[in-house]
């Protein structure tokens, strides 16, 4: 019975918001597709320059034109004058879709118990209709990568565009396996651990991490000779990191750990994206040589140490592509990934500059997770994922006046926005009795 009345109330909250927008203020209330043709605007295009006075023409999901002279009777027409068109923006690192309300475990699902879960899919466990994705998306960020946390082999993180009704209509076609580097620095200031017990966990952590890195080599070994294998989810997983089907995403921050990151992984032969690399600037030179990407964030952080800059983390990005990085932006948030724009704006105040940071959280991510054939820019043939601002949303001022996602026009509300309006003209005389 008690699951039974917990499914219910799943349901119910589920299909809340759809029944609580029944109408706003006569638009439309749930994403709808279509043939849209968005006229006169700037075009931001990221890889190919700024287009003045240009049209794009949305069809089947995906920009089928882009010009100053398009004909399309049958498209619904949305004049955007005055604005500037984007692509979507691209989080690289968070939780989104996997927790609701941190401080209610029923609704915490980016962990599983164990050490050694490669083969737990984040794809599996989003919640399609969290409050959350509509709050993100209506901000100019379209697409996200959702990470799960806990072990030293979490689970494989999943990219995610945010429209859909299901995890598998979300999918954006990129996933990579996840690790968490062993660290030997201490994990806050209420660690009170000796430096001695710091340094032989970390010992036992990349001992560990050898012995499974080196099990699933033998597994993958025998796989491709044809063996008869038992089943065992977990090593299968970790074989696709080295058979080269999937990158491995090392979160790894300290400066020391990012160094023996680097070391660990030169004779792998193996796709790895570093993430986190919260003092990626120290060692800057040394993630350039090896040719690593970076996702980084968040940005709008404090120190890593006492002793550094207060704006250490909001110039790090800066510091790593100017080594010659890759650098892409994450906010490593689950309720707050709406934020990317401003984490991206600090990076760019703080040395990246407006430029690169627009890529870092556009075509970069795209390249790194290996999908930017599709996401990051603005180019005939790519998914259509476009927000239409009335000026750089980088900028607090700026609003963001249509978005598109998958080539869905995305209605502009969430419980922020209807909350704001319900109490915004509040009639003194109401009757309450």
């Amino acid at each position: 019975m008690k699951r039974q009345v917990k499914s219910f109330f799943a349901f119910l909250l589920a299909f809340m918001p759809i029944m609580a927008m029944a109408q706003i203020d006569g638009e439309f209330i749930k994403p709808r597709s279509g043939k849209f043709l968005l006229q006169n605007a700037t075009v931001e295009t990221i890889t190919k320059g700024t287009l003045k006075n240009t049209s794009i023409l949305v069809e089947n999901g995906k920009i089928a034109q882009i010009g100053t002279s398009i004909s399309a009777p049958d498209a619904e027409v949305i004049d955007c004058s005055g604005l500037v068109i984007y692509p979507g923006m691209i989080d690289g690192g968070t939780q989104l879709g996997l927790v609701e309300v941190n401080s209610v475990p029923e609704t915490v699902d980016y962990a599983e118990i164990g050490n050694f879960t490669p083969n737990m899919q984040a794809l599996t466990a989003v919640n399609p209709n969290t409050e959350a994705v509509p709050v993100t998306r209506v901000s100019g960020v379209t697409t996200v990568m959702t990470v799960p946390q806990g072990g030293l082999f979490p689970g494989t993180a999943a990219l995610i565009n945010l429209v859909g009704y299901t995890p598998d209509q979300m999918y954006a076609g990129a996933k990579a396996v996840v690790m968490n580097f062993p660290s030997s620095a201490r994990r806050g200031r209420f660690d009170r651990r000796s430096d001695e017990d710091i340094k032989k966990d970390n010992e036992k952590a990349q001992k560990e991490a050898n012995e499974i890195w080196e099990r699933a080599k033998s597994y993958h070994e025998l796989s491709q000779k044809g063996a008869e294998l038992e089943y065992y989810p977990e090593m299968a997983q970790l074989a696709k990191v080295i058979a080269g089907e999937l990158p491995l995403m090392i979160e790894v921050n300290a400066a020391s750990d990012i160094q023996n990151a680097i070391k660990w992984v030169a004779d792998k032969n193996v796709k790895v994206i570093f993430s986190g690399v919260d003092e990626g600037w120290r060692v800057a030179d040394e993630i350039a040589k090896a040719g690593i990407p970076v996702i980084t964030g968040p940005v709008q952080d404090l120190p890593t140490r006492q002793s550094d800059r207060y704006d250490a983390a909001y110039s790090n990005a800066g510091k790593m592509a100017k080594a010659g990085v890759k650098v892409a932006i994450r906010t490593n948030e689950s309720e707050n990934v709406r934020n990317l724009p401003f984490h991206a704006a600090f990076a760019a105040a703080y040395g990246l500059g407006k430029e690169e940071a627009w890529k870092a959280v556009t075509i970069y991510p795209a390249e790194i997770l290996g999908v930017a054939d599709q996401y990051g820019s603005i180019e005939q043939g790519k998914v259509a994922n476009l927000i239409v601002a009335t000026e750089d949303p980088f900028e607090t001022r700026s609003q963001i006046m249509h978005v598109f996602i998958n080539g869905y026009r995305i209605p502009l509300s969430n419980r922020h926005i209807r909350l704001y309006q319900e109490f915004l003209e509040r009639s003194p005389n109401l009757n309450t009795h």
